[in-house]
């Protein structure tokens, strides 16, 4: 959307700040990627094995492309990760963070069988709110940007003509009315409040204009008026009201997401009354009565409330009118906000693509029974996230990064591919795609890995691998063992390392499993824990960290010890009943688990099964190619491989501290008298401190306090 961008542009180049240089296969595949790129291909795949430092690999590639990059993981915990480490990649950059800014999301639905009817239901992150304004407010007024977002920028954003159309900017001598600047910062959905001066706000003393940009932390721009005359403008902090600096001018972005012009609203709310009418009609037609009522008193209130306040709860469902597009066209998304030459990184590309796969569908099934029975127009269906055709179309040059990519990613970067071949739920698997591959770029067909392909033209896509760690670090040792005695042979093993000073995973299929296992390992002396869905968010974390601390010796799990799990202390893995073939024993699960053991020198992965399956074939074979080829690079360049070393996060330490600390404060004022206990003073503290915890991205810590003003609230 470059033809948008009226306002003066920040370019500044991306300049690359670290202490670290590329090393073992980190240049090859910089190199041969930013070639790609640079030649006009559409897909390109990172193959990088756990531990190779794939994100300082994206960080060159970045600084090397020189475009406006979107870094797309598939949770927020590892988008969060990302953030923070890009950040301080490019502390001269716009690196911005776009993620759902719900810290809690109860969707409207209808359940038909039991005549229920859930309203919807959300708490907002203030925070994450400002970093996805800052976030539109960058893409528009620079070039060197770096967003690192969630599935989450597929969903439904304000038309990006409309944000850019009611941006106000102001200058010192410029000739405006104060009438007037304060009617444009109320069209930009700034509230004023003269009292309580927060984000999204605007204060007026006199001919002195205090405005809260929405996208600000803690600053806020003062606008001094001589007459009709802007005399000064000044950068200030919000809280103190202290002068930090004098500026020329400054340009006021809108303090919502969701903007429309007043001409584009009007227009709207007509075209919403048209299709209420066309709807009551047919529900009348076909005897639903119950039906047609609901609708036009649902949208009746709703354009009352569009009149009035401008706004109204779940406006977002009437997208389609109020930026004017066809019924089944594509919403306007974050995706819109970028230049057509941007570039997408798929972090975690074996997840992330399916799961943007699979988002329109669940999404469709939700809001059509709403639509059936009378809870929305059908107008509502088109404010949706993208279908997956829809983002590949939005989306210009994408590099898949993963240690497990999946066989879209295979097919696509295949030389021969001229085109996007669509993702399908259920196609070949990653081996059977790599296989095909394979045979079709050797002249023998003989089963080589991709090493490169010719990049000299657009078509002639890319498969990298980087399998050399830059700690000379090997693969683990896999050992396989039969299945009669697993439990005995665990428990001797993990005696073992313990005495060695090493953490131990032992993964298993079912959660029963896992409690039982873990709470038997407990009776023989081991320090235990289980890890599950059912185990809370925080407590999870919790859980790693006092594995990490040397507090637990064994941790056994389902499904979650994989992907974005960084544990340098465990040396070994053991994968239980590793030959019951399916999603939790398939090639990817077995590579993502096995990758767990690959941080520690002394790294291994005990595989108990009666039967070698594929995925277990295939672990062996590509576990002895990268093995092969790390050993000859050590060799050959002289390495020792070392373990890592990094110290326990501290943030993971305070949110226990935190915790503690809420529970204590918890307990305490509810003992108090009731004359001396003042609970709205409690909770507002609380609430400052979890604001203050999220701007931090201590997202732990900030939880920790939601669930004690919660409980505060209650009592």
């Amino acid at each position: 959307m470059s033809n948008l961008r009226s306002q003066p542009i920040i370019l500044l180049p991306f300049s690359l700040h670290s202490d670290y240089s590329l090393s073992g296969d980190q240049g090859a595949a910089v190199a041969k990627l930013v070639k790609s790129i640079t030649a006009g291909n559409g897909h390109q795949t990172l193959l990088g094995v756990t531990g190779s430092g794939k994100t300082f690999t994206m960080a060159n590639i970045i600084e090397r492309i020189g475009k406006p990059t979107l870094v797309m993981s598939h949770n927020k915990t590892l988008a969060a990760q990302l953030y923070s480490e890009l950040k301080k990649f490019f502390p001269n950059n716009a690196v911005e963070y776009f993620v759902s800014y719900f810290d809690y999301y109860q969707p409207e639905a209808y359940i038909p069988r039991s005549d229920t009817y859930i309203e919807k239901d959300s708490s907002i992150n203030d925070e994450i709110e400002r970093l996805r304004l800052s976030t539109m407010g960058s893409l528009i007024t620079r070039e060197d940007v770096i967003v690192v977002a969630s599935v989450s920028c597929i969903y439904g954003l304000g038309s990006p003509e409309d944000y850019q159309n009611m941006m106000l900017p102001v200058k010192t001598g410029d000739i405006l009315d104060r009438e007037e600047f304060l009617e444009g910062l109320v069209s930009l959905m700034f509230e004023r409040n003269d009292i309580a001066f927060s984000r999204g706000q605007f204060r007026v003393r006199g001919d002195v204009v205090e405005v809260h940009p929405a996208y600000l932390e803690e600053s806020a721009i003062r606008v001094e008026f001589f007459g009709d005359e802007i005399e000064r403008i000044t950068q200030i902090n919000a809280l103190s009201g202290t002068k930090m600096d004098t500026l020329d001018a400054h340009t006021f972005f809108p303090a919502k997401q969701f903007v429309t012009e007043k001409s584009k609203l009007n227009r709207a709310i007509h075209a919403i009354k048209q299709e209420a009418n066309e709807r009551v009609d047919w529900f009348e037609k076909n005897n639903k009565l119950i039906e047609a009522q609901r609708i036009r008193m649902r949208t009746d209130f709703d354009i009352e409330m569009m009149q009035e306040m401008g706004f109204c709860q779940g406006i977002e469902n009437y997208s389609r009118h109020l930026t004017g597009r066809d019924p089944g066209a594509r919403p306007y998304t974050l995706l819109d906000f970028f230049p057509d030459d941007y570039v997408l990184l798929m972090d975690e590309s074996h997840v992330s693509v399916p799961q943007v796969g699979g988002m329109y569908e669940g999404d469709k099934s939700r809001k059509s029974t709403l639509v059936d029975h009378g809870f929305r127009l059908p107008s509502a269906l088109d404010n949706r996230p993208l279908k997956f055709n829809e983002f590949m179309q939005m989306t210009n040059q994408r590099v898949y990064v993963s240690a497990t990519p999946g066989p879209f990613e295979f097919i696509n970067s295949r030389p021969d591919n001229k085109k996007f071949i669509p993702w399908k739920r259920g196609e070949l698997s990653a081996a059977q795609a790599l296989k095909k591959i394979r045979k079709q770029i050797t002249t023998s067909g003989a089963e080589v890995p991709v090493e490169e392909f010719d990049v000299s033209s657009p078509g002639s896509n890319l498969v990298v691998e980087q399998i050399i760690r830059p700690t000379g670090l090997l693969d683990p040792i896999l050992t396989l063992k039969p299945l009669n005695g697993q439990i005995d042979e665990t428990i001797d093993m993990c005696r073992e390392r313990v005495d060695r000073n090493e953490r131990v995973l032992v993964t298993t299929l079912t959660k029963k499993t896992a409690e039982d296992l873990a709470e038997y390992l407990q009776e023989t002396g081991l320090k235990v824990r289980y890890i599950h869905a059912d185990v809370g968010a925080i407590e999870r974390v919790e859980i790693l960290r006092l594995l990490r601390a040397g507090e637990i010796d064994v941790l056994v799990g389902i499904n979650l010890l994989r992907e974005g799990l960084d544990l340098p202390e465990v040396s070994l893995v053991c994968i239980l009943d590793a030959d019951k073939e399916g999603f939790l024993r398939n090639e990817t699960s077995l590579i993502q688990t096995a990758g767990r053991a690959a941080r520690h020198v002394a790294g291994e992965c005990v595989i108990f099964c009666d039967e070698v399956t594929d995925s277990i074939q295939a672990l062996i074979n590509i576990t002895e190619y990268r093995r092969a080829r790390q050993i000859e690079h050590n060799e050959l360049h002289g390495i020792t491989p070392q373990s890592v070393i990094r110290p326990v996060q501290e943030s993971l330490s305070q949110a226990t501290k935190y915790a503690e600390e809420a529970d204590e404060l918890n307990r305490s004022v509810l003992n108090e008298d009731e004359a001396t206990y003042n609970a709205t003073h409690v909770i507002s503290e609380l609430e400052e401190e979890m604001r203050e915890a999220a701007a931090k991205l201590e997202f732990e810590r900030a939880a920790h306090l939601r669930d004690q003003i919660k409980q505060l609230q209650k009592k």
